[in-house]
């Protein structure tokens, strides 16, 4: 065990270790850790909807129908009709002919790619994905190409000596530490060309994005037809829980029968299904949290701009701050818990070496007034 000390001690010392804290509240824009008030700039909530009153009482109504635990795998007994209901109301949200239940979006990615692709083929990812997309490469076997972060040019050059029979384009949607949209539309003429399928994780623009929350892809105006694979987690904009994959009728019952990461776990109860099926409601309906996201993100960008913060460009609720030196970003990250807000430091291995930045992310139930004060706080940084 004495290296696994040695190993923790390192961490600490290059400013890596990673520490919980406990909250006491339900998740909002006011968390309460060790009986204190933080103002909550570093949650997945974006529509504000974990703790909306509609989606907790269908968990509670369903808990009382269902009960608590799905009891088995999907392909077992664990499929009930909550889940039924919500893969049908998911496909057609996303204007595809079937969608697909996973536990987890980690589970997602790598049970989608692992099915694709095998030893003879070819995964391109985008060199900023996220480490579910990377790690589903590495679980596949296959040949794994990386390309400089929305390079185009450089994925086809890749891809043009490429001789595999099957090949797999894989990219995040909105790129969860930049905050950026992929360049999708290039991305599709691509994979058409060198007949690749195009997978995209939209986890963090489903939602977000488009007049009615459809994501980067409603963003770009992309059919199935342009976006083969498309997956989306349930845990941040939807404010529950797991993920789901949305594509072609073939595509979905090939995942039914050979991703392992659906075949060989529990599915996720069906409270928690009931629950997204009531947030979904809220999503598509309530127009005003995607515009009131973009206020908010254009006012603290416009404040940031007066300030001259370091930001990365970003329309999207996630606003990186580049500060690169990682104990310098546990610095700043501390100082501002200490004047009553909660703003991450991601530190690598999360992003490269001299990467280490402030993740500032926006919620819908965030007030002109909380950005404010959070800009003010920056301000007290950055004259001392």
């Amino acid at each position: 065990m004495e290296h696994l000390s040695n190993n923790l001690a390192e961490l600490a010392q290059q400013g890596l270790y990673r520490s919980r804290r406990i909250v006491e509240s339900p998740q909002s824009i006011n968390l309460q850790i060790d009986g204190k008030q933080y103002i909550n700039f570093c949650s997945n909530d974006y529509l504000g909807l974990a703790n909306h009153p509609e989606v907790i009482q269908a968990f509670k109504n369903a808990a009382d129908t269902y009960g608590v635990g799905s009891g088995s795998a999907h392909l077992i007994c664990g499929h009930s009709s909550a889940h039924h209901a919500l893969e049908e109301e998911l496909a057609a949200f996303t204007g595809r002919d079937r969608a697909l239940l996973f536990s987890t979006g980690y589970m997602a990615n790598m049970g989608v790619i692992a099915t694709l692709v095998s030893r003879s083929d070819t995964v391109f990812q985008d060199r900023l994905n996220h480490a579910s997309l990377l790690d589903g490469a590495l679980l596949s076997g296959a040949r794994f190409k990386r390309y400089v972060h929305t390079d185009t040019k450089q994925l086809d050059e890749l891809m043009s000596c490429n001789t595999s029979a099957k090949k797999l384009i894989v990219t995040d949607g909105v790129f969860s530490m930049d905050g950026n949209f992929a360049p999708l539309p290039e991305l599709s003429t691509i994979a058409k060309a060198r007949k690749a399928w195009l997978m995209v994780d939209d986890a963090h623009g489903l939602g977000v994005l488009g007049q009615h929350g459809g994501g980067v892809l409603a963003h770009y105006g992309l059919t199935q037809n342009d976006v083969p694979v498309l997956v989306g987690t349930l845990g941040k904009s939807f404010g529950t829980f797991g993920a789901f994959v949305a594509g072609s009728e073939e595509l979905i019952e090939t995942l039914i029968q050979k991703a392992r990461t659906y075949i060989y776990t529990t599915a996720l109860p069906a409270a928690v299904a009931e629950a997204t099926r009531a947030s979904l409601k809220r999503v598509i309906a309530d127009t005003w949290r995607r515009d009131k996201l973009i206020h908010l993100i254009d006012r603290f960008k416009l404040g940031a701009q007066q300030l001259h913060l370091p930001l990365l460009p970003s329309n999207s609720p996630i606003q990186p701050l580049m500060i690169h030196d990682t104990k310098q970003a546990v610095m700043v990250s501390n100082f501002l818990y200490e004047q009553g807000f909660l703003v991450s430091a991601i530190r690598p291995p999360t992003v490269p070496q001299g990467g280490a930045r402030l993740r500032i992310t926006l919620s819908a139930l965030h007030e002109d007034k909380h950005i404010d004060r959070l800009l003010d706080a920056f301000a007290k940084i950055h004259k001392s």
